[in-house]
């Protein structure tokens, strides 16, 4: 019982408007099969009722996204099958994707672990129902619980459209800085207090042009700069980013990673 949790990359990433705290968004979510975390249930030597765990987290058990779409899960089926099964097995990921790094890595997780679950129990829950239990973990997480390969996604993360496009493979450089969504947004917020320029306005229609276009000709015609929103807030607040910025390689989610295509497949 096992499921790959794949990474993601933004081709672009357009902030189009401002809804109380948070920041809504047009953007490309691409998987990149290349890099995944391998999600496995086993069987637990004994049953207990502790939710056990099993992988390389950077965090405690409580902040696991997981153990939070573990949690969402059973409160919203109040299924008994679901509390049964944790009891006797675990949960064991092989992480390969770093966190922090703009990839979805947590996001996919959580995605990928309502899927099996829901498979395995045969708990018959809709992708709608699915999306509405992950989209209160993580603005992400609806992506990776559709599963396309590609997609125009906005709202706060919880409209996600599928994008016919050819699959593309991508390589991806992690740089060791450990960027903080938060703390990206804010500085993106701050530097909209100080334009003169109607900077949402514009956006809203650059990104009504981007997602017609297909992934590959965007990356050929456009610098990083102009693609993602958060790419220049994140070198003013992690100036060491910028000797991983690079010519011909674009920024993915509010960093750390940058990334470009490698070969189509086919």
């Amino acid at each position: 019982m096992q499921i790959y949790a794949y990474a993601k990359v933004n081709i672009f990433l357009k902030v189009t408007a401002l809804r109380g705290s948070y920041h809504e968004i047009v953007s490309r979510f691409v998987l990149s099969k290349n890099l995944y975390d391998v999600i496995s249930f086993e069987k637990k030597q004994k049953p207990s009722k502790q939710f056990e765990l099993i992988g390389d987290f950077g965090c405690e058990i409580e902040q696991n996204s997981i153990y939070k779409a573990y949690l969402g899960l059973y409160e919203f089926t109040k299924s008994k099958k679901v509390e049964e099964f944790f009891r006797n097995h675990k949960i064991v990921v092989k992480k390969k994707i770093p966190e922090f790094a703009g990839l979805g890595g947590g996001s996919s997780n959580a995605g990928a672990f309502l899927n099996l679950t829901n498979d395995i129990l045969k708990l018959s829950l809709s992708k709608s129902s699915l999306t509405q239990i992950g989209s209160k973990i993580g603005a992400d997480i609806p992506f990776f619980i559709y599963g396309f390969t590609s997609a125009n996604v906005s709202g706060i993360g919880e409209i996600v459209q599928s994008f016919d496009e050819e699959e593309l493979d991508f390589d991806i450089i992690t740089s060791p800085v450990k960027c903080s969504t938060k703390e990206v947004y804010e500085k993106f917020r701050e530097n909209l207090k100080h334009s003169s320029f109607d900077i949402l306005s514009h956006n809203k229609k650059e990104a009504e042009f981007l997602k017609t276009k297909k992934s590959k000709e965007i990356l050929k015609s456009f610098k990083a700069e102009n693609l993602n929103d958060l790419l220049m807030p994140a070198l003013s607040l992690y100036p060491a980013l910028e000797k991983y910025k690079k010519e011909g390689w674009f920024f993915s989610g509010s960093g750390s990673s940058f990334f470009r295509i490698t070969r189509d497949k086919g």
